[in-house]
């Protein structure tokens, strides 16, 4: 029961820890671990899959492995109370929901200013779109999207794996999320390199998506509208988890979202997500914002279930079958 109460206890404290404090200021290790995918990345880029292939099993496997080394040692040598606070630190800095909702409310506080080129110019601390092209319309477009995304991304995703393979689980999908943010796009660089990065991305994110999406219709304040658009639109959407997200988002909160958009002076016409609702506005920001945050409380709630169930399911069947060998 204790491996059980330490996972719970730690899970809980580290989503207070970052609602509470945001990310860390100085010292992130997801930081670190970009600096170290950047070198090893240096080392081993050619212009293959193979090589990515690698460089991406080398980056996660060696998150996962310095965690799970980790959280060993600290369990064998600082009891529980140290297990506790060793599990509710990593995931105080894996997740990122407030992060995210700040660095949201930046941008609408400056659109709610009028101050179109300071929303401008902030914009990029969320996605990676070309800001001069955009308006202010576009611009709450783009941090709803954002919002949307990066909830499933930055929080329960972080959570289904940590429900799923413990602390290892969370540093491995952290991991690999931030791979695909470093080479996981289709430049002329990246398009063979990154492929493995952007495909792992995509089947680790892909359960935290569905529920993401499920959690958004219960936590917003239209669910119907979330379910009928994630329905029909979702399909859509060329990736095939930020799709489900963004189409329950948007049902939610009964607003249109999709459509052209800029990325490095690239063009690109995306569907429209829930057709029959408005156009985003300004204060559609601080909605999507209070959507997000009750997902991952909802998330957090669920997957500490989850993982507290299957450990104790685990730890029957080991008895079950020590009791038989006797």
């Amino acid at each position: 029961m204790r491996v059980h109460r330490a996972y719970a206890c730690g899970a809980a404290l580290g989503h207070l820890g970052d609602l509470l404090l945001g990310d860390p200021h100085r010292g992130h290790p997801v930081a670190a671990f970009g600096r170290a995918a950047a070198a090893a990345e240096r080392a081993l880029w050619r212009d293959s899959r193979g090589a990515g292939a690698a460089h991406t099993a080398l980056c996660v496997a060696g998150a996962a492995v310095t965690a799970a080394a980790l959280s060993r040692a600290v369990r064998n040598t600082g009891g529980a109370t140290a297990d506790v606070a060793f599990r509710a630190a990593v995931t105080w800095t894996v997740l990122g929901g407030s992060g995210l909702g700040s660095a949201a409310r930046s941008v609408g506080a400056a659109l709610d200013a009028g101050d179109v080129e300071g929303a401008r110019r902030l914009l990029p601390q969320l996605c990676g779109r070309d800001p001069e092209a955009l308006d202010a319309d576009g611009i709450a477009r783009a941090v709803v999207e954002s919002v949307a995304e990066n909830t499933s991304d930055a929080v329960v995703g972080a959570l289904v794996w940590g429900a799923v393979a413990g602390v290892p689980g969370m540093a491995a999908f952290r991991a690999l999320n931030t791979l695909d943010a470093m080479v996981g796009h289709r430049s002329p660089r990246y398009r063979h390199f990154g492929w493995a990065a952007a495909r792992l991305d995509d089947l680790a994110g892909w359960p935290g998506a569905r529920l993401t999406a499920v959690l958004a219709a219960l936590a917003g304040p239209y669910p119907r509208g979330a379910v009928r658009a994630w329905r029909s639109d979702a399909h859509r959407h060329p990736s095939p988890n930020a799709g489900p997200v963004e189409a329950s988002f948007a049902g939610a909160l009964g607003v249109r979202l999709g459509g052209t958009l800029s990325y490095g002076g690239r063009t690109e016409h995306r569907p429209v997500l829930n057709s029959a609702g408005r156009a985003v506005r300004t204060g559609d920001i601080a909605s999507a914002v209070r959507v997000s945050r009750r997902v991952g409380v909802l998330a957090l709630v669920l997957t500490t279930a989850a993982g507290v169930g299957g450990r104790l399911a685990v730890a029957c069947a080991r008895a079950r079958r020590g009791s038989c060998s006797r």
